[in-house]
């Protein structure tokens, strides 16, 4: 998308957007006793270089290690939740997307380490947990640098190939299928003689 200006809309990406119309409500923040939930909160990590939106924060209250809000008494402790259209198979990217909302938000507002995060599915209505270990957040550090370094060079990186190709809305324009390892000349040229 960033490197190749590309973008399709699928049936996936439409319904998925269509769900998350009430989570990127920005004007909608609503207090339930301890808990404070906003929408659509705009989040950046300088370290990172990278800025984007978070679908929901949930602040805890935590008057003994949370960080003060403008306007709101007591003290409270952010934490993502991330909206997802289908059923519950937590992926590697959703983990590391969680991550890097908690890590925006945690120098954004110079708190204390986010210690899980939560993806909301849509299709059961339900949330599952994801803890944010050291592993995760050094994943999201090096693979961040690995983006910056492919889009400095304008070079798209190579497409990994998977199940989830099919239902991908960039499919036709990615052409996962001509990135499958060829065979080298000789091998094809064995495999062509071999009957004759």
């Amino acid at each position: 998308m960033s490197i190749e200006n590309a973008w399709d809309d699928n049936e996936w990406t439409v319904s998925g957007r269509i769900m998350h119309e009430r989570a990127h409500d920005p004007f909608f923040t609503e207090k339930r006793g301890d808990l404070i939930i906003t929408r659509e909160m705009p989040m950046l990590s300088r370290r990172l270089k990278i800025q984007g939106k978070c679908d929901i924060v949930e602040f805890r209250r935590d008057n003994i290690s949370g960080i003060s809000l403008f306007g709101r008494k007591g003290k409270w402790l952010p934490c993502p939740v991330e909206y997802k259209r289908g059923s519950p198979k937590i992926t590697d990217a959703d983990r590391l997307q969680l991550c890097a909302q908690a890590i925006c938000l945690e120098e954004m507002l110079l708190c204390p380490p986010i210690e899980e995060a939560y993806i909301y599915y849509g299709e059961i209505k339900n949330r599952e947990t994801v803890s944010l270990t050291v592993e995760l957040r050094d994943k999201v550090e090096a693979l961040f640098a690995e983006m910056h370094s492919a889009y400095v060079q304008r070079k798209t990186p190579r497409v990994k190939t998977t199940k989830a190709c099919n239902a991908c809305s960039l499919k036709d324009a990615c052409l996962p299928k001509l990135l499958q390892p060829k065979k080298s000349v000789s091998a094809y040229l064995d495999e062509q003689l071999k009957d004759i």
